[in-house]
């Protein structure tokens, strides 16, 4: 089944971009906008629209298969590529990638997605964006010409069991991180609550005394409030390095101390804090968490260091999986590219035996989201993101529903085959 026509169309993502260095260097969140003026390149603002370019591959048969250009919410930041803007990027799409798909066979997909990785323009790799974008439009593409559901083609492509259990779900609250906690209870989120504690003044605390009240508020909450006593679920918290600039990003022994008030302020959950440090360079960050990682275990300390800064490419994770810097590696689906990285990187922390994390961005759109879940099904990472957006009920909702679809038509399909 040929691809006879690529078409793209521009469209608005679950959330916003933002200017991460000029929020930590003191923008001032006022509404849903930010009050302060714009640093990393190409933002005109701290907070602007998000963007995202559909990818519609028209089959000789009529049949369209379709994908998002989506990128993360901090574009630009730690090594990331720059803003993703549609107006930019759609002249991109139309003369470099077009060309190279229209009249392929939707037969492989690992062979049309490498190829992809592969085209350059002025020397460089194509937008992480239009790579990830593209990549699930080829999915989608063999999957209908082979009347298949898009796990089922990467779980034959990487010779993987397809089983219907669920993969644990993380949602995210934004800044609303006590009001979306509750909406999280209600619908018994297996992991949460991100809380985007990405400022020392307001969210963490001059001694991180605000970070532990909120995670104490929360185990209260939870206690009070779950339907089941079985209800028991893991506490996810951001703090994008933020706890180094209160002690000293090679301050351990403060940074493993403070951790450990933190662990026992959520007892009896289990706590998981994702970029404690940011030191600015992907060496030196492997460094900081992989030493932090072992004072925690030598402590003893019921605590898991997610990494997530300087850990953008499948080259990165690999490089922090075999240092094990953290226990956990979020793969971070838009900053890898093609999605068959997403896949490969989280089989290789399988391997490694380091946490698997299939995040993303709130800055996604439903159909990247949709389409994540196939690879998650697949897969079998230790969780994966609820997403887009920063509601809780929208971003859940997508997750869970793609995933439920998936799980039944799984179950059908086992019971035809053994009837």
């Amino acid at each position: 089944m040929k691809i006879t026509n690529v078409i793209c169309s521009p469209g608005r993502t679950g959330f916003f971009f933002d200017d991460q260095r000029a929020i930590k260097r003191g923008a001032i969140a006022d509404g849903a906008n930010y009050k302060g003026e714009a640093i990393t390149g190409g933002f005109k603002s701290v907070r602007q629209a998000g963007e995202s370019i559909s990818i519609m591959l028209i089959l000789e048969d009529g049949v369209i298969a379709w994908g998002d250009c989506a990128a993360v919410q901090y574009s630009g930041a730690g090594g990331r590529d720059p803003l993703f803007l549609a107006e930019d990027f759609i002249p991109v799409i139309e003369k470099h990638v077009s060309p190279f798909l229209i009249g392929q066979e939707a037969t492989q997909f690992k062979r049309l997605a490498d190829e992809l990785e592969n085209i350059k323009v002025d020397g460089s790799r194509l937008h992480t964006a239009i790579r990830y974008g593209v990549s699930q439009a080829i999915l989608d593409a063999v999957a209908k010409a082979n009347k298949k559901m898009m796990c089922e083609i990467i779980a034959a492509e990487y010779n993987l069991k397809l089983t219907p259990e669920e993969v644990p779900i993380f949602m995210q609250s934004g800044d609303a991180r006590y009001d979306n906690v509750d909406k999280m209870i209600i619908k018994a989120a297996h992991v949460l609550p991100h809380a985007l504690i990405n400022n020392v003044q307001t969210k963490l605390g001059q001694n991180g005394e605000l970070l532990k009240e909120y995670i104490e508020w929360m185990r209260d909450r939870i206690i009070e409030f779950r339907v089941e006593e079985t209800y028991n679920p893991i506490f996810h918290i951001d703090v994008y390095g933020t706890i180094g600039q209160i002690f000293g990003d090679d301050n351990y022994e403060d940074i493993v101390g403070y951790l450990a008030v933190l662990a026992e302020s959520a007892k009896p959950f289990k706590l998981r804090i994702e970029g404690p440090v940011d030191v600015g360079e992907r060496r030196l960050q492997v460094q900081a968490l992989a030493t932090i990682s072992k004072m925690i275990d030598a402590q003893g300390i019921n605590v898991e260091i997610v990494a997530d800064e300087w850990c953008n490419t499948f080259e990165d994770i690999k490089y922090f999986a075999d240092n094990r810097a953290g226990h956990m590696i979020q793969v971070k689906t838009p900053d890898l590219g093609g999605i068959h990285q997403t896949v490969e990187a989280v089989l290789y922390c399988k391997e490694k035996g380091v946490g698997a994390y299939q995040g993303g961005t709130c800055n996604e759109t439903d159909r990247s989201a949709q389409i994540c879940v196939h690879l998650a099904m697949a897969t079998k990472p230790d969780q994966m993101l609820a997403k887009p957006g920063m509601g809780v009920d929208e971003g859940f909702m997508v997750v869970y529903n793609e995933m439920q679809r998936i799980r039944a038509l799984l179950k059908i399909k086992e019971a035809v085959k053994y009837q």
